[in-house]
């Protein structure tokens, strides 16, 4: 009786490695051949007069016959005699050429030494295949960049129960992420979503330019870091003899513009924080932070509400858009609720009425390990992340936070105990943080004071005191409201992608083999 069993998954990966590495070496033999011959696999440069995308859309079959020169990568081949079908894939799409020995003559015999991955430039007229596709027929080609790795190419194995297992390379993420140039080749979605990023981050530049608001830039090294709860990066300047951090936010700078005289300005730029990584964490990201005079959290919030819900109109011409399971409607206006109220109706503490020690009381109760070090602030803020926060799936605005959780915000005008601050929540996730600016200096030393405080008893994270930040609101600050938008996690909810991953193009990766 034969034996009629599938090698498993090691076998599989063996097998697969093996034929790449003959394939490498085979690679190698056809540069040497077309070096030998006297071409250049690797050319210096290509007029372009024409894209897959546009050749196609604009093909009418009665109108005269019109000349491309194009260029791409070889995706599929069909090799044949007296004639070859490629595909090629340029930044737009995919093309077909037909390619014929007698047209081509000597020049078709180096056609054998191409391969899948090969870029080529092409020059020749477009027509319609009996099959109807649109296609060039090649009446010369250049060898740009003879690829000697083969593309991953997804294989398949049937199991005697008819199901299809697929042994595919790419189908891995971390190997996606180490090998971001091979998973843009492979995946034409995964480029689209990079060239959504882009397109958002243009809207939010315009949005504001167009509104009259100053872009800048301000040092990503920084002597004191600021503006947010995180540990940062350090680094050492040697001719300064110095000790120096990457930024955690821009805040504390962009605000000692507005005491410049700036009436707005914003930033969209890279922070840096050392901690953990997660599907919503990345220790290199984007941010947008945004600062403007005389204005206060009630006013940014209807200006961020339009501004995204705008965004949203721009990418999807609509307002209404899947999100994972569900779907989320930014049309204005957003819910708004208040921090205490929404942690009273989800948990039935009373953050307003309940002091430190109570707060870690309820929070243990709830199930929540909590760091020795944590003050009232970060008790508050693990209730709400784990309780709250992922229920809001439609876009809501989270208002009114306790003064522990904001040193940088300004006192509530009519709540004691309580900041001007809102987020912005979506699909259970933060993507906008702002304030009404504390612009008092004498309420801002004791801040920092109560920060330094909790950083004597352990909170690494808890805000470092910056002198020069407070001889500059010494000077006097006029009223403000400020911004963060994180432009990775908004890119997230518009793309629908469900890791910070799958919008940063490199992300931080542990070395390979560790």
């Amino acid at each position: 009786m034969s034996d009629h069993r599938q090698p498993d998954q090691s076998e599989e990966k063996k097998l697969y490695q093996h034929e790449v590495n003959e394939l490498l070496k085979r690679r190698r033999v056809e540069l040497d051949e077309l070096k030998q011959s006297g071409m250049n696999p690797y050319g210096y440069e290509y007029d372009v007069t024409g894209y897959s995308k546009s050749i196609i859309t604009e093909f009418r079959d009665d109108d005269p016959p019109k000349r491309f020169r194009i260029a791409g990568r070889i995706i599929s081949m069909r090799k044949m005699g007296k004639a070859s079908f490629m595909h090629i894939q340029d930044r737009d799409g995919r093309i077909q050429l037909y390619l014929r020995k007698d047209v081509l003559h000597e020049r078709y015999a180096v056609i054998k030494l191409l391969d899948i991955g090969d870029i080529i430039g092409v020059e020749g007229e477009v027509f319609r295949t009996k099959m109807g596709e649109v296609s060039i027929k090649a009446d010369a080609f250049e060898i740009l960049a003879k690829s000697l790795r083969p593309l991953p190419v997804v294989k398949e194995r049937t199991t005697e129960d008819g199901a299809i297992t697929r042994y595919d390379p790419f189908s891995d993420k971390e190997l996606r992420y180490r090998q971001r140039y091979v998973d843009l080749i492979v995946n034409p979605d995964v480029r689209d979503v990079f060239i959504k990023r882009a397109r958002i981050i243009k809207f939010i530049r315009n949005y504001l330019d167009t509104r009259g608001y100053l872009e800048v830039e301000t040092p990503a090294l920084q002597p004191v870091y600021g503006g947010a709860a995180a540990r940062p990066f350090t680094t050492h300047h040697n001719a300064l003899d110095m000790k120096l951090y990457l930024r955690i936010a821009d805040e504390l700078y962009l605000k000692r513009l507005i005491v410049g005289g700036y009436d707005g300005v914003y930033e969209i730029a890279k922070d840096f924080r050392n901690e953990g990584m997660d599907r919503n964490h990345n220790p290199e990201f984007t941010m947008l932070e945004f600062y403007v005079a005389y204005k206060d959290y009630k006013w940014m919030m209807d200006f961020v509400e339009r501004m995204i819900a705008d965004l949203v109109q721009h990418l999807h011409q609509t307002t209404e858009i899947p999100i994972g399971m569900h779907t989320i409607d930014f049309r204005p206006r957003w819910k708004r609720v208040t921090m205490s109220g929404a942690i009273k109706e989800h948990t039935g503490i009373d953050i307003e009425t309940t002091d430190e020690d109570a707060l870690r009381d309820a929070a243990r109760q709830h199930g929540l390990e909590l760091e020795p070090s944590a003050g009232a602030g970060k008790i508050i803020d693990k209730i709400f992340s784990e309780f709250v926060e992922p229920k809001l799936m439609q876009p809501t605005i989270v208002m009114d936070y306790p003064v522990s959780m904001s040193p940088l915000a300004k006192p509530h005008r009519e709540k004691s105990g309580m900041v001007e601050r809102f987020e912005v929540i979506v699909n259970g996730q933060e993507i906008c943080n702002a304030f009404s600016e504390l612009n008092d200096p004498v309420d801002q030393r004791a801040r920092f004071e109560e920060q330094m405080n909790l950083r004597e008893r352990g909170d690494e994270e808890a805000h470092v005191l910056d002198e020069d930040y407070l001889r500059a609101l010494e000077y006097g600050m006029p009223p403000a409201a400020g911004l963060g938008v994180g432009i990775d996690r908004l890119t997230m909810l518009l793309t629908n992608q469900e890791s910070i991953r799958d919008v940063i193009l490199f992300p931080q990766m542990r070395p390979e083999g560790r």
